[in-house]
């Protein structure tokens, strides 16, 4: 089993910035993919961001590329998000998720994960 628990969301301006934190516990060892996704109200599920287990490569949706970073640190299992530059397109509750079934980065970039936690909201007004 995996337990992840995220924090740091809020509300924000635009432009604005936000860091999520997951802690990660129980089999976390096991995971290929760490990542985020998100949903907002209405729309479907997309992944945000992730890394990859077996060499730290890191993936973005082409909508946040330049403004988040993912980023892992292994001897505290957790990762982060860092979001600046927050639009309003960006809203939504992000979900801290791993995945340990060997999919392709394609299905985790879809949103598809084995784990995920109970995600933390995210608003950006003004």
């Amino acid at each position: 089993q995996v337990q992840l628990v995220e924090s740091g969301g809020g509300l924000v301006q635009p432009g604005g910035s936000l860091r999520l934190s997951c802690a990660a516990s129980g089999s976390t060892l096991d995971y290929k993919i760490i990542g985020w996704f998100r949903q907002a109200p209405g729309k479907e599920r997309e992944g945000v961001a992730c890394i990859v287990d077996a060499d730290a490569s890191t993936y973005y949706i082409e909508s946040v590329k330049g403004r988040f970073t993912i980023s892992r640190d292994n001897a505290k299992n957790t990762v982060s998000l860092q979001m600046d530059n927050l639009k309003p397109e960006d809203p939504g509750t992000y979900y801290c998720a791993v995945e340990v079934s060997g999919r392709p980065i394609i299905a985790a970039m879809r949103g598809e994960y084995d784990y995920w936690g109970q995600g933390t909201q995210v608003t950006v007004s003004s």
